[in-house]
């Protein structure tokens, strides 16, 4: 992956369908999800930004997750199964990106920053054994296709965050805490009219064009309407 681009574009409709709703943690298939997620990632960093096909084969996807060919295999089901990807449309090794247009319906995906020596580093720290897990990358890509290119933030409350997920309020900052604690993202505190306690969360991506963050767009960020906090 030498040639990774800073980031890479991601159909983000999925998103917006609810279809993170259907990653329900259970002892039979929630190290699944996470496994799912987990792949997703670098299957995008080698999408073709014309075709949506991307080139990867089980090496380097092992490598780039750090996950086993078996939890990889079960990850890439269950990616099928929700419409995400189609195998071997163009040979062994390779996936269709489902409803992925160039021109419209995509965000913004880190890619060259996630990475250390061929790794994504935050997915070393993943077990595939906690439902924090899970919530932590539903936030994740939920963030990322929410996230405003004029503000370089996702502002979206909770109750928002529970309808696109399924994540119960309580379990929230647990996923985002482990967000952070990472370096996956910035949580912002801005002015709400809307919240009782007077501030709204945002979000930021910091793989995501660095240099554009709160020190440089922040007054244009001092009150929203119709934007909640807690």
């Amino acid at each position: 992956m030498a040639k990774l681009l800073p980031w890479v574009m991601m159909p983000s409709q999925w998103v917006d369908q609810g279809k993170l709703t259907q990653l329900r943690w259970g002892k039979e298939n929630g190290a699944d999800y996470v496994a799912a997620l987990m792949a997703f990632a670098p299957i995008l960093h080698s999408m073709d930004r014309e075709s949506g096909i991307s080139h990867i084969t089980y090496d380097r996807l092992q490598l780039a997750t750090s996950l086993s060919r078996t939890k990889i295999s079960d990850g890439l089901c269950a990616l099928e199964k929700m419409g995400l990807i189609e195998r071997e449309v163009a040979g062994r090794s390779t996936f269709q990106v489902c409803n992925f247009n160039p021109s419209f319906g995509w965000a913004k995906f880190p890619a060259r920053q996630l990475y250390r020596d061929g790794r994504i580093s935050f997915f070393e720290e993943l077990h595939l054994r906690k439902r924090s897990e899970l919530d932590a990358l539903k936030l994740w890509y939920l963030f990322i296709a929410r996230r405003d290119n004029e503000v370089n933030l996702a502002k979206v409350t909770y109750d928002q965050i529970t309808e696109m997920t399924g994540i119960a309020r309580d379990r929230i900052k647990t996923g985002a805490s482990l967000l952070a604690a990472n370096g996956m993202i910035h949580v912002e505190h801005l002015p709400s009219r809307h919240s009782e306690y007077g501030v709204a969360n945002a979000y930021r991506i910091p793989q995501i064009d660095s240099a554009h963050h709160m020190g440089n767009v922040g007054r244009g960020l001092t009150e929203y309407d119709g934007f909640g906090g807690l």
